[in-house]
């Protein structure tokens, strides 16, 4: 029996001790807090990243891990990856407002790129890929976001929408491979996800207010704060992405992976002065004073959890209050800027 009819029935891949997991953009935020959790179930970890955002000192020494430093957007690394891989956990690619602002066509063709060629190698080697897509493919649908809606990533006039647009090809071509063989593959769209080790230098909203804050600074809310966003815990996110390629009835379906407790940006604010006791104000940037004309921030972002649930029995709670306490006091412990991190947008 080939490899790929082995692959056919849901889930995706039983994790078990050895298993051979690849992940792309290991050594990133996500990436690297799934490679700490593949690794306490026992799996064989092959983090690849090309260090553009990652950094090697985010993945701990552990005999279990190994970092291959590469573009997965090379089609002869993704296929030697893919070759010697049980499960792909596809993360790689390009996030941040303000990377895409300054630099759109960058940030939409590495996207585009690393997609097709990882996604072009798993399919042919019939290993089971788990892709990561973005909760930007919503646009300005109707909130709760729900996993069987229409996809509505914006118009080819803004950077943003070519950004949602990239993601959401991605993901119709994941389908398509499928659609031709039967590959199983599934898709999870991540909403704001926060925790340690990114900055938010590339406009990322929870560790640039929390880096203010510890400075004494004012801290800086983009538009006028009534945007809402619900933010997930980085460990519980990658601990919902390992217990979902086990799901049964996984295979060929779209998954909202996140947390659907909103907060308005206002109130994150206001959060983060309080645990960081500080008396700077909180002042509001209007967001032509940060981003190109016309660039737009959704006044909402809230998933719809059902489909996730249903899957693992359980989804992402810790709430935000509780996050922002840690990374305060992480913050302090290191004496750096603090390190967090959200899907990417001038409220994320």
């Amino acid at each position: 029996m080939s490899r790929l009819q082995t692959g056919l029935a849901s889930p995706l891949h039983r994790l078990a001790t050895g298993s051979r997991v690849v992940v792309t953009g290991g050594a990133g935020f996500v990436g690297s807090h799934l490679c700490d959790e593949l690794l306490r179930r026992g799996c064989r970890v092959h983090a690849v990243d090309d260090l553009s955002t990652g950094r090697p000192g985010n993945l701990a020494p552990d005999p279990g891990l190994r970092l291959t430093v590469a573009s997965v957007a090379e089609p002869e690394v993704a296929r030697r990856l893919c070759g010697d891989a049980d499960l792909v956990f596809h993360l790689a690619g390009v996030v941040g407002v303000q990377r895409l602002a300054a630099a759109p066509v960058e940030v939409m063709r590495r996207n585009l790129r690393c997609t097709e060629a990882v996604l072009d190698a798993a399919a042919a080697a019939g290993v089971p890929l788990l892709l990561a897509s973005s909760s930007e493919v919503y646009g300005d649908g109707p909130v709760p976001f729900r996993e069987r809606d229409p996809v509505r990533p914006g118009v080819p006039e803004g950077p943003r929408g070519g950004y949602a647009f990239a993601k959401a090809m991605g993901e119709w071509l994941a389908f398509a491979h499928r659609a031709g063989s039967g590959w199983p593959v599934a898709v999870v769209r991540l909403f704001n996800t926060v925790g340690p080790r990114q900055t938010g230098e590339h406009g990322m909203v929870l560790p640039r207010f929390v880096d203010q804050a510890l400075r004494g600074e004012p801290i800086t809310v983009f538009g006028d704060g009534a945007q809402t966003r619900c933010f997930a815990h980085v460990r519980e996110v990658v601990r919902a992405l390992a217990d979902l390629v086990g799901a049964p009835g996984i295979a060929g379906r779209v998954v909202n992976v996140g947390s659907d407790q909103e907060t308005s940006i206002a109130e994150l604010a206001a959060i983060v002065q309080r645990a960081a006791g500080t008396s700077a104000p909180i002042v509001r940037l209007p967001l032509t004073a940060v981003f190109p004309a016309g660039f737009v921030d959704p006044s909402r972002r809230r998933p719809c959890l059902e489909r996730l649930r249903a899957a693992i029995g359980w989804a992402p709670s810790i709430p935000v209050a509780g996050i922002v306490e840690e990374l305060v006091a992480l913050g302090r412990a290191t004496s750096r800027p603090v390190t967090a991190a959200s899907c990417p947008g001038p409220a994320s």
